[in-house]
């Protein structure tokens, strides 16, 4: 096989570099010229995926506070608190036992990842579809959902949802299924195996 000499080597380095631009610039003029997409978020609703990952939805009626979702948070942020053991009633399906002091979660810490979910033998943790915990403080970003749950939701009420649901169709029909307590969707829940 023949040495390539200084000449060639410096000829190919210069036709790699046009050919690598060409090839970036094909790719940036294809999207350069396509219509541009831009959402009017509140006022347009954004469209998740089926298994986007939210803040969570908790039924605190169903926890039997078993430290299973704290275990397998990878980062720490969910704290739970019971007064004595709880059990699941077999005819309803609830929690009984003791008190369910506080299970709150810091989204400060959370990554969404879900692993939370799949370990909880009552199914009582979901992944939501709210996606914006906007605060004033970052001790808001506390989420404790046992004072929450004494409230009837499930998950916290946003301030977007508050703010804007007399104006907003969409946000008034959101606004109104945390209020009731109604569960988004369990898409994003990773299923036990």
């Amino acid at each position: 096989m023949a040495a390539t000499s200084p000449a060639q080597l410096y000829f190919r380095n210069i036709y790699d570099a046009v050919k690598s631009i060409l090839i970036g610039m094909r790719i940036t003029l294809k999207y350069c010229f396509s219509k541009t997409i831009t959402i009017q978020y509140p006022h347009e609703r954004i469209a998740f995926a089926p298994r986007y990952r939210g803040i969570h939805e908790f039924e605190a009626d169903k926890c039997i506070a078993c430290d299973q979702c704290a275990k397998a948070c990878p980062v720490d942020c969910i704290y739970i608190d019971k007064s004595a053991p709880r059990k699941v009633d077999k005819e309803t399906g609830k929690a009984i036992g003791g008190e369910l002091l506080r299970y709150a979660i810091d989204y400060q810490k959370c990554m969404f990842c879900g692993l939370c979910t799949e370990p909880c033998p009552t199914d009582c943790i979901h992944m939501g579809k709210n996606h914006d915990l906007s605060s004033y403080s970052r001790d808001e970003m506390v989420v404790e959902f046992a004072e929450i749950s004494k409230q009837g939701l499930k998950t916290p009420m946003p301030l977007w949802a508050q703010r804007n649901a007399g104006t907003i169709p969409w946000v008034a029909s959101e606004k109104e299924r945390i209020e009731k307590g109604k569960l988004a969707t369990t898409d994003a829940d990773i299923t036990a195996v």
